[in-house]
């Protein structure tokens, strides 16, 4: 299973993206379903609506109508996201990378990312893998 952080789902979503043939490959090549932690959709969604058209927009909703990205986080990850901010403030990891790595950990750690500033760090830690 792979959690996707914001900067891989939308290289995937757009095809003009320089990452967009990585993602693409990664994700046809996994078993779905494909995780999108809550926390990931404002992020998301302003990025599509700032750089990309709303047929974008419509491609991932139909998406998540499909499962074919399913949203996951809960109430339940809170405690180990706010340890991460804390643990991680001087990188500035915030609420939804925090989110991911959560979500990662709890289900098997691979990490769908190009954000390697933050992500980097983690996985030097191991907790997640950075996939590719």
């Amino acid at each position: 299973m792979i959690t996707l952080d914001t900067s891989g789902l939308y290289a995937y979503l757009n095809r003009r993206d320089a990452s967009y043939p990585t993602a693409t490959a990664i994700l046809a090549a996994e078993p779905r379903p494909h995780l999108v932690p809550a926390a990931v959709l404002g992020e998301l969604a302003y990025f599509i609506e700032r750089r990309s058209t709303p047929a974008v927009l419509d491609r991932f909703l139909a998406d998540l109508e499909t499962q074919r990205f399913v949203l996951d986080c809960s109430d339940r990850d809170m405690p180990r996201i706010r340890q991460l901010v804390r643990r991680y403030a001087d990188l500035e990891l915030g609420l939804v990378d925090a989110a991911v790595i959560a979500c990662a950990e709890r289900n098997g750690g691979r990490v769908l990312t190009f954000d390697l500033r933050h992500f980097g760090v983690v996985a030097r830690e191991g907790t997640i893998t950075i996939v590719p």
